[in-house]
């Protein structure tokens, strides 16, 4: 599947396997059978995969990303202990560092991807831990637990001659890149908009900050990442947007005593709040 997915042709999807292209046409339309949908949709251009095939892609390559990562983690764990924890892009260049420093008698194997997923793999087994801002937004898996970390906040961030109204409509006329840590993104662009707003989503907080200063326009991102990718001559403010954030640690019961000793450590290091802090 995952083969198939990049090459998008049975025929290079199984030499790269070492089979032949019948077989794995076989292979293919077995897996099909088995579940009960179809997984490519296939015609003399080659193979694309449906909706199904997509998501079961996306499963095959984080299983086979995990079988891959056996044998370092078996050798790391021979000199010491091993934690697999995972969190979303945006904090990644922060916690991951911070996380290094804390836990300099522990080998971290570093995983980014959504929130949901992650926790997903903390219930599973996979990952031993996860930060994320959406642990209370769904349902826990029952193996797992979430610790509130630490607090943040929308944060303004206006590059030098970039100048921003008053009154209801601040952002009248005006671009504005906006980037949040959760799936809060679209009501976030409705509250932009019903300020005078053109709303320009970011994929991440680096990337947010790096469109603001290229467009010559206002970033309203989280504060502790504003608070970092700021420059000197970069003013961060309150947003005139409500947003608040929680973020969490999600584990397996009992939280990892490692990962339990540092919670209190990252709040200053990553530029954020106390848990429900109002400073």
């Amino acid at each position: 599947m995952a083969a198939l997915a990049r090459h998008g042709s049975l025929g290079a999807a199984g030499r790269e396997m070492r089979i032949s292209q019948p077989a794995a046409s076989n292979r293919l339309a077995a897996l099909e059978r088995r579940i009960g949908e179809r997984l490519f949709d296939r015609d003399t251009t080659g193979a694309r995969p449906t909706p199904a095939g997509r998501a079961l892609v996306a499963e095959a390559v984080h299983v086979l990303g995990h079988l891959e990562a056996i044998f370092d983690r078996t050798r790391a764990a021979a000199r010491g202990e091993v934690l697999s924890v995972g969190t979303f892009p945006s904090l990644a260049a922060w916690l991951f560092p911070a996380l290094a420093d804390l836990l300099r008698d522990a080998t971290v194997h570093q995983v980014t991807d959504h929130g949901d997923r992650l926790v997903e793999w903390v219930g599973e087994g996979s990952l031993d831990a996860a930060f994320v801002t959406v642990a209370n937004q769904m349902r826990l898996p029952a193996t797992a637990t979430a610790t509130p970390v630490a607090g943040d906040r929308l944060a303004l961030l206006t590059p030098p001659a970039v100048r921003v109204g008053s009154g209801r409509r601040p952002f009248a006329g005006l671009d504005v890149v906006a980037h949040s840590y959760d799936p809060s993104t679209d009501a976030l662009h409705r509250r932009l908009s019903a300020l005078g707003a053109r709303p320009k989503p970011a994929a991440t907080g680096e990337t947010a900050v790096r469109m603001g200063r290229l467009l010559g326009c206002p970033v309203v991102l989280p504060r502790g990442l504003a608070l970092a990718y700021a420059a000197p001559d970069e003013e961060v403010a309150p947003a005139p947007v409500p947003g608040r954030f929680t973020l969490f640690l999600v584990t397996r019961r009992p939280v990892p005593a490692a990962l339990a000793g540092v919670v209190g450590g990252l709040t200053g290091r990553l530029g954020l709040e106390p848990a429900g802090g109002e400073s």
